[in-house]
């Protein structure tokens, strides 16, 4: 089945990024000339989404503004003979049907996508981390949405990271089926040392089954007291099944400070109309290193 739609948690207070994110929501923080949160919006659109939910929280009004119509802007444009930069004004506008709701308490990623049931109906649905940016050839969204057209199972993008970081996110139980796929049996969120299944690791990305919401209306508070999605589909993994994808992209955590410089660089370097000009600059700032 085609998936078509998409939900966008970006709820979260950003307080790993303070005091940038007092007053700019963190998914508004720019990589180059873009937010972080246009980069998530169009790896789902050229994913083949159509319809995307982006769950925001009180103070986040910016992210709305982003993808709405300006039209004062683009008068002003437009009169200035700025042609290329009116027509990506309403380029954005005009990426997907986009639709906002507001989760009214910060209760855990579970409780944000347990917002979108509504929006969701009865369809698989794909999950993009509002903190995550992954660059790529193919959009991640689009390595899952095949991979759950294939199998017909939960799909999960996951990567093996550091122990330091697997305690910080969750562990799986993979065993592999061919390639880059694997599947998915357990899985544990914020796992102590000794609770370390493997070192693969969820980033960032995930396409679900509808059935996910009774599940999540059935889960009890997990690590921080919070309704974790990683507690749902270990659910559905144990039940069910789930299937893995090692994803091919570079991933940045936005709700990182380190993540965000990573993001800037690296970006910066490939960007057509600053890229040579900042390599050249690194070059003479790494001679002091």
């Amino acid at each position: 089945m085609k998936i078509r739609k998409a939900v966008i948690p970006a709820a979260g207070l950003g307080t790993r990024v303070l005091p940038a994110s007092k007053s700019m929501p963190k998914e508004m923080l720019p990589i180059v000339d873009k937010p972080a949160i246009q980069y998530i919006v169009e790896e789902a659109v050229k994913s083949g989404i159509e319809d995307i939910l982006i769950i925001t929280s009180r103070g986040k009004t910016t992210v709305e503004d982003h993808f709405d119509r300006a039209p004062e802007l683009e008068d002003r444009l437009l009169k200035a003979g700025k042609i290329k930069q009116y027509e990506e004004m309403v380029r954005i506008s005009n990426l997907a049907n986009i639709q906002y709701v507001r989760q009214k308490e910060t209760k855990g990623l579970g409780h944000a996508v347990l917002c979108a049931k509504s929006f969701v109906g009865d369809e698989p649905f794909a999950v993009l981390y509002g903190d995550d940016v992954i660059i790529s050839e193919q959009p991640v969204c689009h390595q899952l949405c095949e991979a759950y057209e294939q199998f017909g199972k939960g799909v999960v993008g996951i990567k093996e990271v550091p122990t330091e970081l697997v305690m910080k996110y969750c562990s799986l139980h993979t065993k592999p089926i061919m390639g880059n796929l694997y599947e998915v049996s357990d899985m544990i969120e914020k796992p102590s040392r000794e609770q370390i299944i493997s070192n693969f690791a969820i980033l960032g990305r995930c396409v679900l089954p509808s059935s996910i919401f009774t599940i999540l209306e059935n889960t009890a508070p997990g690590a921080g007291g919070e309704l974790q999605l990683t507690d749902a589909m270990r659910t559905l993994a144990i039940t069910n099944g789930m299937i893995g994808v090692d994803f091919v992209g570079t991933r940045y955590d936005m709700g990182n400070k380190l993540g965000i410089l990573q993001a800037i660089v690296e970006v910066g370097l490939k960007h057509p109309e600053i890229g040579e000009d900042f390599r050249e600059y690194l070059k003479n700032v790494s001679k002091n290193l």
